[in-house]
């Protein structure tokens, strides 16, 4: 199984459409957003219609002000909260946005999970603890010295496993 990972798009409808078109391409069978959409016009270009929309499931970002997402959202896909857990291609996988370190780092630290997924940070990254892969798939850049200026997503190969499974792409907007 392919899954997508993407986060932060906020609002950003040519990041999100780049993201819906690396993930056609890359023929994916679920998308899993980690937050911050920030508004439901930049959820909609993920329900590619009947029959062509991958699975799709997404958390609660701190900047998703409008409770409206959660509908937008589950009107095509399942909406997970604050958190939640999946079982995608034989995985157990984690999903919060991130927004606490204390929190990620539990999941990760737990053993219950084969990935934990988030965002907020927006800075790309896989790292393998005992067993757990932790995916940030970087989303927007935040414009400060030093940031790396490309909008990231990733994708996952669950039939691969481990760290090696994860792909990061960068993405023109």
């Amino acid at each position: 199984m392919r899954i997508g990972i993407v986060s932060d798009t906020h609002d950003d409808l040519a990041a999100v459409e780049a993201a819906v078109s690396l993930f056609d391409r890359e023929d994916v069978d679920a998308v899993v957003h980690c937050g911050d959409f920030v508004a439901p016009f930049s959820v909609t270009p993920f329900d590619r219609g009947e029959g062509d929309t991958p699975d799709f499931y997404a958390v609660r970002g701190n900047n998703d002000g409008e409770w409206a997402v959660e509908s937008t959202v589950a009107s095509f896909g399942t909406y997970l909260g604050e958190a939640g857990a999946l079982a995608l291609g034989g995985r157990d996988i984690a999903v919060t946005h991130g927004t606490s370190e204390i929190v990620v780092d539990a999941l990760v630290d737990c053993g219950d999970y084969d990935y934990v997924f988030h965002g907020h940070t927006h800075a790309h990254g896989v790292e393998e603890r005992s067993g757990t892969v932790r995916v940030n798939p970087g989303g927007l850049p935040i414009p400060v010295d030093g940031a790396d200026d490309a909008f990231r997503v990733a994708t996952l190969d669950t039939a691969v496993g481990g760290a090696e499974a994860v792909t990061h792409h960068v993405l023109d907007e």
